[in-house]
């Protein structure tokens, strides 16, 4: 059975906010597969050594199959990894966009993929979120992925069109206690993916969205004590998800196999939570 609908391979693909969790984890399984990538986030130092590891063909334990699960083809192994260029983007400056997709076009010859992944968060009750706490989080979140989306669909609609994924989260789907700021952000993704993919699908432009949810990522485990290394795959009966499941869903976005998908949220958050029965 062909699998080379599943490839990203020859794509130059932007992942915003890809320094590490689950950005670095798209960023390095688009270049296993032979994407050229531009990873980017607000500190330089920061993407260095992901683009560095990425052209060493060093991508450690963000790329690949995770243990306890087999290839189906998705990625070929005998592909020639793609190659990678770091720079310093803070996605609610559009200034700082304009300047990362410039040097996209620049060095790959233009955008097919946006991976609309940069966002931020913290937890507080509604009433102590400040004004500038709340900017700041819809910010990072919505205007950001707003910014991106502008500046690289104009590259993709001059070039034939592409495809956006965006990173929404269960919080934009169901709410979050003390994290209304968060989910309200992550709420208006979920509906900007929607409106967008009808705008923009006689660009041939497809945009959808991943809604994650807990995934094992270095912000996760500090406040979790959950790391990628407790997850067993193998077990469906579970909470917590792995950065690579969701790169799983990035790359199935961003290949001709999700032709057919467009506008649409995949909820990427394990075992759905849900009423019991009522004894009877």
């Amino acid at each position: 059975m062909p699998t080379d609908q599943f490839s990203v391979r020859d794509q130059t693909v932007v992942v915003t906010g890809s320094s590490s969790g689950i950005g670095r984890a798209i960023a390095e399984r688009f270049a296993a597969d032979g994407a050229n990538v531009v990873v980017c986030s607000r500190e330089q130092e920061n993407v260095d050594p992901v683009a560095e590891a990425i052209n060493e063909g060093n991508v450690g334990e963000f790329s690949g199959t995770p243990e306890g699960l087999t290839n189906d083809g998705a990625t070929d192994v005998d592909a020639v990894p793609g190659s990678a260029i770091a720079v310093e983007c803070d996605v609610r400056e559009r200034d700082a966009v304009d300047a990362l997709v410039e040097a996209t076009v620049e060095e790959f010859g233009g955008v097919d993929t946006l991976v609309n992944n940069a966002g931020a968060s913290f937890m507080a009750q509604f009433e102590d979120i400040s004004e500038n706490g709340w900017h700041t989080i819809v910010d990072s979140n919505l205007t950001g992925t707003y910014h991106c989306s502008q500046a690289a669909g104009e590259a993709m609609r001059g070039d034939g069109g592409g495809s956006i994924v965006n990173l929404s989260s269960v919080a934009g789907q169901q709410g979050s206690p003390y994290m209304s700021h968060y989910g309200a952000a992550k709420a208006g993704i979920i509906n900007l993916t929607t409106t967008l993919a009808a705008e923009w699908s006689r660009h041939g432009i497809r945009v959808n969205c991943i809604a994650p949810g807990f995934v094992a990522t270095p912000g996760v485990e500090s406040q979790m004590g959950v790391s990628a290394s407790d997850i067993d795959r193998t077990d469906v009966d579970r909470r917590v998800g792995t950065s690579q499941e969701i790169a799983d869903v990035a790359q199935f976005l961003a290949s001709p196999a999700s032709s057919y998908v467009v506008g649409e949220t995949v909820t990427a958050g394990g075992v759905p939570q849900v009423m019991e029965s009522p004894e009877t």
